[in-house]
Formats: C-alpha cells, structure tokens, sequence
C-alpha cells in the first residue's frame, strides 16, 4: 500500500513539474552571471585578465543580489558551462530538439505510458 501512495505522489508530483513548464516556470535558482556579463568576461580573458580582476566589475542586473558583483566561482562555472557547450554543439542542438518534440508528443509518464496534455 505505502509503495502505491508513494507512486501516486512522484506521479502527481512529475505532472505539476511538466505543468509548469508549459507555463515557462522552471525550477531553481536564476542564473547570475547574464549572457551580456559572460561576453564581457570572455572579451577581457581574451585580452590577458584573469577572472579575479575582471571580477570587481561586473554588476548582478537583478535578483537578491542586485548591485553586487558575482562571485570568482559564479563566474569560473559560467565559463566551464560555455566551454562545455562551444564544445558540444551537437549535444545542445539535440537537447533542443528533444525539448520541441517533447513539447509537441507530450511527456512520457511512468512506466512508459504517456501523461495527457491539456491546452492551456
């Protein structure tokens, strides 16, 4: 009994996931370190900068933190991240690709078994 409540809830649970995101809510923290920042950290390692001098200039536009400058660590995992995706191009190509269609056939369910999509 207590396995079939458990089903249900990690079933009700994945249902709500895949509702907000068809609304455009997606979990977690914001990101800091902003598409325009990263091009500006990018630009200045380029010129020979390391990332704790770039560091004190950078501004965080909105959030908690807002007026602040990211942290050294912030900045090194949004640069891994880039790395990782200038790396990869296919792999995120894919990843998009397998979002669309996902968007489209709707989210396979537990067990293989796909979950109803309602129009929003």
């Amino acid at each position: 009994m207590a396995e079939t409540e458990r089903e249900n809830i990690r079933e009700a649970t994945l249902e709500g996931l895949d509702t907000a995101a068809r609304k455009g809510k997606h979990g977690g923290r914001p990101r800091v370190i902003t598409d325009d920042m990263l091009h500006t950290v990018l630009r200045r390692r380029a010129g020979g900068e390391s990332v704790a001098q770039i560091q004190p200039d950078l501004i965080i536009p909105t959030g908690k933190r807002k007026g602040h400058s990211p942290s050294v660590a912030s900045i090194y995992r949004a640069l891994a991240e880039h790395a990782h995706r200038e790396a990869y191009p296919e792999a995120v190509e894919a990843a998009h690709a397998d979002c669309d269609k996902l968007n489209t056939h709707g989210v396979p369910g537990p067990h293989g078994t796909p979950i109803e999509r309602t129009p929003l």
